[in-house]
């Protein structure tokens, strides 16, 4: 099977079928979110509080970002990798901007970057694009700017937001990202922008009419103890069958009964007797 490539996704698109992404950050997670035929895993600096255990993904470096894509893009076979571009690796300048891309391209191996941000954002996109750089787009809530927003708040809630996500949609678009992740968006109007625009869109706490969904993996596997979201749906609980399991280890070592006969190895008699 050829690895899912931008054509497949926006073809997606045309035949109205789902698309499916989900974060990994690791070789295992991410060998079994491709397993599983996810399209899409997305590298998401969302680490920084799922895995580096931060307050919020604004401590997450690019040295952070290519060593944790390296490792999913060698467990992914089939679903596309596509890697963030974390805080302040494209908000100084357009040259150090199409640096960073490039690194999570050709030392991490992924087949795409995300950055966050619209039409402030277009010199930035632009340039990394002409470097042949595909790109996935993301508005609406976007946790870089959690300080600017003072939280993390649903965007697009009255007049003035709302028009200016529709327009950072299609000025992204016009600028020749291949998809735009919508995060905190009402669904009515992630509807709407969907509706407007040739190229998918990827929800977050965005509403089903939006042409795919993306979740934090820790957060879809119950694997994560923090604040979950109300966009959040845990499709299992493996926290406390882990808990439970790591608790069984302890009492089995410290009761003597792991390892068992059955986990040792031998060696003949013979040998033992000429040690002495």
């Amino acid at each position: 099977m050829a690895r899912i490539s931008t054509a497949t996704i926006r073809e997606k698109k045309i035949k109205n079928e789902k698309i499916t992404m989900l974060t990994a950050y690791d070789y295992s997670l991410a060998s079994m979110v491709d397993e599983a035929g996810i399209d899409m895993i997305l590298v998401g600096d969302s680490l920084g509080m799922v895995v580096l255990g931060y307050e919020n993904t604004l401590s997450v470096t690019m040295d952070d970002m290519v060593h944790h894509t390296k490792a999913v893009v060698r467990g992914a076979k089939n679903a596309m990798v596509v890697a963030d571009m974390p805080f302040l690796s494209y908000h100084i300048s357009v040259t150090e901007a199409v640096r960073n891309a490039g690194r999570l391209i050709q030392e991490g191996g992924a087949q795409a970057v995300k950055l966050e941000g619209g039409e402030e954002r277009l010199p930035v996109v632009k340039a990394i694009l002409e470097a042949e750089i595909p790109i996935v787009g993301h508005i609406g809530l976007t946790p870089q700017s959690v300080n600017q927003f003072g939280g993390f708040k649903v965007q697009g809630k009255d007049i003035e937001t709302a028009r200016k996500l529709i327009r950072d949609a299609k000025l992204l678009e016009e600028a020749g990202v291949f998809a735009i992740v919508l995060e905190g968006v009402p669904s009515a109007l992630a509807e709407k922008i969907t509706a407007s625009l040739s190229i998918p869109t990827i929800g977050i706490g965005a509403g089903k009419y939006c042409d795919g969904q993306v979740l934090v993996i820790n957060d879809t596997l119950g694997m994560f103890k923090g604040h979950i979201p109300k966009f959040v749906k845990k499709f299992t609980n493996l926290e406390p069958l882990i808990v439970d399991a790591l608790k069984a280890y302890k009492n089995e070592v410290e009761a003597g009964t792991f390892p068992g006969p059955e986990h040792g190895f031998t060696i003949k008699d013979d040998v033992l007797e000429k040690l002495y």
